[in-house]
C-alpha cells in the first residue's frame, strides 16, 4: 500500500541524491560536474540521457543564471536541465519540455541482517564484462556509446544490481547510490512477464545493499503507478527540458 509523506525524504534530498548520481556518471566520462548551493552543474558534454544542469534548491535565479552561461557555452548540440522543483520558466529561453515526472520515496525495508535479498537472485555487478552485459540487458543505449563505464564499479557508494535467471541471463536490474540522506534508485529494468515481482525484489536488494536509508527516485506514467504499489510515494514534481536549437 502506499504510504504517507509523513517522515520521508524532502524533494531536496531527492535532488541533491540524483545530482550526485549525475555527477558520478558524467565524472566516469572525464566531465565532472560542480555543485552550487542550488544546483549542480556541468560545463563540458554530458553523456546520452544525462542533463548537464540540476537544481538542488527551489531557488529559482541562481538556477537560470547559470543555464543562460549555459546557453552561450552550448556544451553539446543538445543538452537538458531536470527542474527539480518544477520552478524554472525555461520555456521562456526556448527549451523544449521533454517530460514531467513525480519524486518518490519510500521507508527502508525492514532489516533483514545476514539474509539475501529475493532467494540469492540479485548480486552486485563488479566486473567489466558483468557491466556490459548488464547494460546490453538494460537496452537504452543500444544505439548510442556505452553510458556506464568501469570507473562506476569501484565507487562504494554505488551498487549496480542484477537479477539473474535460471540460464545465468540478466533478466532485472536497478543502479542504488547511497547519499547521506537517502539511497537513489534509477535505471530499473525487467525482462518478460514479472515487472511487479522484480521491481518489489529490486527495493529488497538495494535495501541489503545499503541498510537502514530511505529509498528515493523518480517516476512517470505507468511506472509511478508500479512503485506506487510498492510502498513510494510522490513527494513533488519535477521537469526535465532540453535546449532548443542554437539562435543567430
Amino acid at each position: 500500500m502506499p504510504i504517507s509523506r509523513e517522515g520521508l525524504p524532502s524533494v531536496a534530498d531527492a535532488a541533491r541524491n540524483n545530482a550526485a548520481w549525475c555527477n558520478a556518471v558524467c565524472s566516469s566520462h572525464g566531465s565532472p560536474g560542480e555543485l552550487r548551493a542550488s544546483h549542480w552543474v556541468t560545463w563540458a558534454p554530458a553523456p546520452p540521457l544525462y542533463p548537464n544542469l540540476v537544481t538542488v534548491d527551489p531557488a529559482v535565479e541562481p538556477a537560470m543564471a547559470t543555464i543562460r552561461e549555459l546557453e552561450r557555452a552550448r556544451p553539446s548540440a543538445s543538452w537538458a536541465v531536470k527542474d527539480s522543483f518544477d520552478a524554472l520558466p525555461l520555456e521562456d529561453l526556448g527549451f523544449r519540455l521533454l517530460f514531467g515526472a513525480e519524486w518518490i520515496a519510500r521507508r527502508p525495508p525492514p532489516s533483514r541482517a545476514g539474509e539475501a535479498p529475493a532467494g540469492g537472485r540479485w548480486r552486485r555487478i563488479d566486473t567489466e564484462a558483468g557491466l556490459a552485459a548488464w547494460e546490453e540487458a538494460w537496452g537504452e543505449s543500444r544505439r548510442r556509446a556505452r553510458i556506464f563505464l568501469p570507473a562506476l564499479l569501484g565507487r562504494r557508494e554505488i551498487a549496480i544490481l542484477a537479477s539473474f535467471g535460471s540460464a545465468g541471463t540478466i533478466r532485472a536490474g536497478v543502479i542504488a547510490n547511497r547519499g547521506e540522506n537517502a539511497v537513489g534508485l534509477s535505471n530499473f529494468f525487467a525482462c518478460g512477464e514479472e515487472r511487479a515481482a522484480l521491481r518489489a525484489e529490486c527495493v529488497d536488494a538495494a535495501a541489503a545493499a545499503f541498510p537502514s536509508l530511505p529509498l528515493v527516485g523518480y517516476e512517470s506514467g505507468p511506472d509511478l503507478a508500479d512503485a506506487k504499489a510498492v510502498g513510494f510515494a510522490s513527494i513533488g514534481p519535477l521537469r526535465i527540458w532540453a535546449a532548443g536549437p542554437p539562435t543567430g
